[in-house]
């Protein structure tokens, strides 16, 4: 069976650069609501940079597409984070996760999905070449002391 969110954002936007900063600020607003804390909200937006970031940099390389986020609120302060494109996808997803390993050139760090996975609980990274990739991350919020 599968379980509803309490509340959920869901949002589309191209593969520009200029709305990575777009997408954490629209997720760090929704999260708000659970009341974390700085470094805890931090650390969301550091996550879903970069999975953007990898989307807009990686998965269309030579041209704008499509990108989506969802953020969702499950019982016991969970956040799930699900950014998806319909790109060029990855051929070797274990590769990717690698530390260092990239494929944008010299300038990106190859640390992407290393970071993602430090900030979140989990991360899961499904792709198909030729298709897209989704990447799903989730943080449950740690629950403050005198907050219902």
């Amino acid at each position: 069976m599968k379980v509803k969110p309490n509340n959920y954002i869901a949002i589309e936007f191209l593969s520009r650069s200029a709305n990575e900063g777009f997408a954490r600020t629209a997720v760090a607003a929704f999260a708000a609501q659970l009341d974390p804390t700085l470094d805890e909200l931090g650390d969301i937006k550091t996550a879903v940079s970069e999975a953007v970031t990898n989307a807009i940099v990686h998965a269309y390389p030579d041209a704008l597409g499509k990108i989506s986020l969802r953020a969702s609120i499950f019982d016991g302060n969970l956040l799930e984070i699900v950014v998806r494109d319909w790109g060029c996808g990855i051929g070797d997803i274990e590769q990717a996760r690698e530390p260092l390993f990239t494929t944008g050139g010299e300038e990106r760090s190859g640390m992407g999905f290393t970071i993602m996975e430090s900030f979140m609980e989990s991360l899961n990274v499904r792709s198909t070449p030729g298709k897209g990739t989704v990447v799903k991350m989730k943080r449950r919020i740690a629950q403050r002391s005198g907050r219902k």
